[in-house]
């Protein structure tokens, strides 16, 4: 690497993890430049905690949610600049691209098929505002929720128009309760995964390499810290508890009452009905990318 590519990875490395210039540099040097095991490197040494700037953001775009009678779609697409993000051509094309999603059930392959209004499939105007643009754009990801025996609800957050952002969440609830009666609560619920982005809805949905991994850097990091091997296992199993409350819904502080869970919360909301969660959906635009 030149020192120009390396000063701009510890630059990045910097900004996602808050940890000083020399400290990144050797984890930059260690990991020939890669900033993913750089941050690992760094948490399994204990100089830099894991914290929600760590999401690695490389792309631009826009998520945008349709819905009609209690079905409803999300669909992430990409543009490699914020500034093609704010194009009203873009958003237009965002928007129609949204609709047809919910036509097709979020299905990929049957929405790139799909005609549009100018005659042309979803897939040749997608090649035509590339041309046009001047930039790459893809239709990244989508999903579904229907409306079979369900309540559901959705959010746009960072709206540049009704239902189009940059964070976008739908979440199915099964409840005997008329959607009227939990329209609040539905929406705040929205609203607080796209805030706290939970992993899964519990414990028994997480990925189980997900726990492994953060149960190796937490040992790791113990051991670094010249803990005693007595104790390490117990601190262990303490942090890694905390990470799972902290990544699974139900488990999660309540972002509007802190001091309660968000399973409080659902009783709270449902003492004699009760409120399952079914399925969330959480789209940040570039996230993972």
């Amino acid at each position: 690497m030149t020192n120009e590519s390396v000063l701009e990875k510890v630059k990045k490395l910097r900004e996602l993890t808050g940890v000083g210039f020399k400290d990144c540099k050797n984890a930059i040097d260690e990991n020939n430049g890669d900033i993913d095991k750089s941050i690992e490197f760094l948490r399994k040494k204990g100089i830099a905690k894991a914290n929600k700037k760590m999401e690695r953001v490389a792309a631009d775009g826009l998520v945008s949610i349709s819905e009609n009678q209690n079905k409803f779609s999300i669909i992430e697409l990409n543009s490699e600049t914020d500034f093609v993000a704010k194009n009203n051509e873009f958003i237009k094309f965002v928007e129609d691209i949204s609709k047809i999603s919910l036509l097709r059930a979020g299905k990929m392959d049957d929405i790139l098929k799909t005609e549009m209004e100018n005659k042309k499939s979803v897939k040749d105007n997608l090649v035509s505002i590339i041309a046009k643009i001047g930039e790459k754009i893809t239709i990244r990801r989508t999903d579904f929720i229907d409306s079979k025996n369900l309540v559901n609800f959705s959010y746009t957050h960072a709206e540049v128009k009704k239902n189009i952002g940059k964070i976008g969440v739908l979440i199915s609830l099964e409840t005997s309760m008329q959607k009227e009666k939990i329209l609040d609560f539905g929406k705040q619920l929205a609203m607080h995964i796209a805030a706290s982005a939970p992993l899964a809805i519990d414990k028994s949905e997480l990925d189980q390499k997900i726990i492994e991994k953060e149960k190796e850097i937490i040992t790791e990091e113990l051991k670094n810290s010249g803990k005693d091997n007595k104790i390490i296992d117990k601190i262990a199993v303490g942090k890694l508890n905390k990470f799972i409350s902290d990544n699974t819904l139900l488990n999660q502080e309540w972002i509007m009452e802190p001091k309660k869970k968000v399973k409080d919360i659902i009783k709270q909301n449902s003492p004699k009905e009760k409120i399952i969660i079914k399925k969330f959906v959480r789209f940040k635009v570039g996230e993972g990318v």
